[in-house]
């Protein structure tokens, strides 16, 4: 039987504890599960690629079949080179699922041979976001245990 490769793409800026969540469980399912930073170039995000990389690298150490790779372009053209099967995408609410559908499908048509897999965080993380956690940091506001402790130090020194 051969080795499912699966990729869980995200602008990851930065990685929360619901990030880590699906990260941990699609360790578990999968045997090689690929992180995949993506590069924006038409958004400006706090962190830049390369500092999302060291964080993700840093907090996902502990799970030796995940990996931390940046990539931008069409997600279904890197999944093709990284010779994956599978796109896992993580839906917190019903708004995120009519989105995400809409670009399953799409990757579908795309690459009728890739498999588009929904997973839902542990019920206390269902209300996280990246954009949140940005938000709540550059307000002052308590994010303990809402990010990993590294990725919080590095919020403190990047947000005055």
């Amino acid at each position: 039987m051969s080795e499912i490769v699966a990729v869980y793409p995200g602008s990851f800026d930065p990685v929360t504890n619901g990030h880590l969540d699906l990260i941990a469980r699609g360790a578990k399912i999968f045997d090689h599960l690929i992180v995949g930073v993506l590069q924006n170039r038409e958004k400006a995000p706090l962190f830049s690629a390369a500092e999302r990389v060291e964080m993700l690298r840093e907090v996902t150490r502990q799970w030796p079949t995940v990996e931390v790779d940046v990539f931008d372009g069409l997600l279904v053209e890197y999944v093709r080179r990284r010779q994956a099967r599978v796109i896992v995408r993580g839906i917190r609410a019903v708004s995120d699922y009519e989105y995400e559908l809409q670009m399953a499908l799409m990757n579908r048509r795309l690459e009728p041979q890739v498999e588009t897999i929904f997973m839902m965080p542990d019920a206390r993380y269902s209300y996280l976001s990246s954009r949140l956690v940005r938000e709540i940091a550059q307000f002052g506001g308590r994010i303990e245990g809402l990010v990993p402790p590294v990725v919080e130090e590095r919020l403190r020194a990047k947000v005055p």
